[in-house]
């Protein structure tokens, strides 16, 4: 049996500190992946992401459950290159299409070098709207 529950505004437990559902929804990530980038690709957990691509040393593409309303959407990513020898940059990729409603492309590059390379831990979040 389903349950449904139909709010306008959520308050904390006092009864104060009301927010429009609305913005509960459009304030929180519509995508999100954490994934090791070595070897096969693999992810550990994620949110509306269907599947990732490598795409060659430190490049993926993550692909993208349920689409976005448009290609303006934020990106934001972190990772560390192995057992933390040095921080990982995830960018998104800087090719002509680099976010599109059904797929963004990464590059993770080694800080000090700006060179491709794989990420054991890679994260990234995306907020934009959903189509």
């Amino acid at each position: 049996m389903a349950s449904e529950l139909r709010v306008n505004t959520l308050k904390d437990a006092s009864g104060n500190n009301s927010i429009g559902l609305s913005y509960v929804a459009n304030g929180s990530a519509k995508a999100w992946v954490n994934w090791n980038g070595t070897g096969t690709v693999a992810i550990r957990g994620s949110l509306n992401v269907a599947s990732i691509s490598d795409d060659g040393t430190g490049a993926y593409t993550i692909n993208f459950s349920s689409a976005l309303a448009d290609a303006n959407a934020s990106v934001v990513g972190m990772g560390v290159h192995d057992s933390g020898s040095y921080v990982t940059e995830p960018f998104v990729d800087n090719d002509a299409t680099p976010i599109t409603t059904a797929r963004i492309k990464i590059d993770a590059l080694q800080p000090n070098t700006l060179s491709n390379v794989d990420g054991a831990h890679l994260y990234i979040s995306t907020n934009g709207d959903l189509a």
